[in-house]
């Protein structure tokens, strides 16, 4: 399909990031969706948090697993027709959910055909793009990626809250399948999977990279990459590190701090207006992370992030005693916080396996994101229906957190993966 070439000085770069951004920001969107539904299904169906929750887990696990045969996948036939196929899925499966009755439904639906169409353009999209289309401001770029996919989850909140309580939650689902299926013909018109193919370098460079080899099998290629892994040190500290990251974000406060809001009282429109603060406070600290991960040590960034992070989590159930004072603390202190670890996480893949393969290795060490993601939305939920409180959670979020600051200081000091290793990876 020919392309019409951007404006003298704009790298098309840019357009293929400009479009990941939205498919990213709708899919994160798409994402946020379950944790509004916990209050209406519990209160139409009679269904517990405990049973909602593992929809939802199921949900964030795939959305994790796809993760690395995503990148594979991706290699094999392109970021746009991956892209377009995974924004079909998902609005077909959200769409379905309005039909829903029965708890296995939302296993079925929400769990399953939306957890594999979100594994298709998660983060690992993001890292693919700044890999292939970017040699310098790569870091800036996976920032600014990474915060579209966090931002999108929240500050759609409190506009689907809205249209829920307003509308109805099978309207909110409509819409929200309506939002990805209009990105379809955007992202199958101006998608393109290398500069090369436009006969251009990477942006900040001169030279056209090479054509790449013929692809393997994606199942083959992603479980190479997780064999490499399971024998490296680094691997195992940047996958606890990040299941930690999972249990401590999407998982507990993206799944149910709308419902921990609704036990103290407050309306599900404005907790879903708090973690709209929090997504505008990520896009900037996130962004920001992506400019310091290329210029300080990734390390020393991540000690930071999930002491910070621990911290805030250790504050929250006293900020409910504040009223919208303490939230609101809150939500910006943790919101700065709430992926920021991406950019920093990413170069250390890089650092540790080859930047060829920093995208596909990401792919696993997000998956451990999602693990950890996924346990901590079933346990939390498990935790409220046995309690009636979230306190549990919230604490054991924040120690677990300090624990992760732990684990950093040991990235990067252990034997280096051999060459042969690498080029066992990179070669077709």
């Amino acid at each position: 399909m020919p392309t019409k070439r951007p404006p003298a000085g704009l790298h098309y770069a840019w357009i293929v990031a400009a479009v990941t951004f939205l498919v990213l920001l709708v899919g994160a969107g798409i994402r946020a969706t379950p944790g509004i539904l916990i209050v209406p299904l519990e209160r139409d169906f009679g269904w517990s948090t405990a049973t909602i929750s593992i929809a939802i887990a199921v949900n964030i696990f795939l959305f994790g697993m796809i993760g690395p045969f995503a990148v594979a996948v991706m290699e094999r036939f392109g970021l746009r027709r991956s892209v377009v196929g995974a924004l079909l899925v998902l609005a077909g499966g959200v769409a379905l959910t309005t039909l829903m009755t029965k708890p296995w439904h939302m296993l079925v639906l929400w769990g399953l055909v939306v957890g594999s169409g979100s594994g298709m353009i998660a983060l690992v999209l993001g890292a693919t793009v700044a890999g292939r289309w970017f040699g310098k401001r790569r870091g800036l770029v996976l920032g600014l990626l990474t915060a579209s996919s966090a931002t999108g989850q929240l500050i759609f909140l409190p506009i689907l809250a809205h249209i829920s309580v307003d509308q109805g939650w099978r309207t909110m689902a409509l819409v929200v399948a309506g939002a990805a299926l209009l990105l379809v013909p955007l992202a199958g018109l101006l998608l393109r999977d290398r500069p090369g193919d436009l006969g251009l370098p990477r942006y900040g460079e001169t030279a056209l990279e090479p054509p790449p080899g013929v692809p393997i099998n994606p199942l083959r290629r992603a479980t190479s990459a997780l064999a490499l892994g399971l024998r490296s040190r680094d691997f195992w500290l940047l996958s606890g590190t990040f299941f930690i990251c999972g249990a401590s974000t999407n998982g507990l406060v993206g799944t149910h701090m709308i419902a921990a809001c609704f036990d103290q009282g407050i309306p599900e429109v404005a907790a879903a207006g708090l973690l709209a603060l929090m997504g505008l406070c990520d896009l900037v600290g996130t962004t920001a992370s992506g400019w310091l991960t290329d210029r300080y040590d990734s390390r020393v960034l991540l000690i930071w992030y999930y002491g910070l992070r621990g911290v805030s989590l250790l504050f929250l159930p006293y900020a409910f005693d504040l009223d919208v004072y303490g939230l609101s603390l809150f939500a910006v202190f943790y919101g700065l916080d709430w992926i920021a670890t991406v950019p920093p996480t990413v170069r250390l893949a890089g650092q540790a396996f080859g930047e060829g393969n920093a995208a596909l290795m990401f792919g696993w060490i997000a998956a451990a994101h999602q693990i950890g993601a996924a346990t901590a939305a079933w346990a939390a939920g498990a935790l409220r229906t046995a309690t009636g409180v979230y306190d549990g959670a919230f604490f054991s979020a924040g120690l677990l957190c300090l624990g992760a600051v732990v684990l950093v200081v040991f990235i990067g000091r252990g034997p280096r993966q051999t060459a042969i290793g690498r080029v066992a990876m990179e070669k077709p």
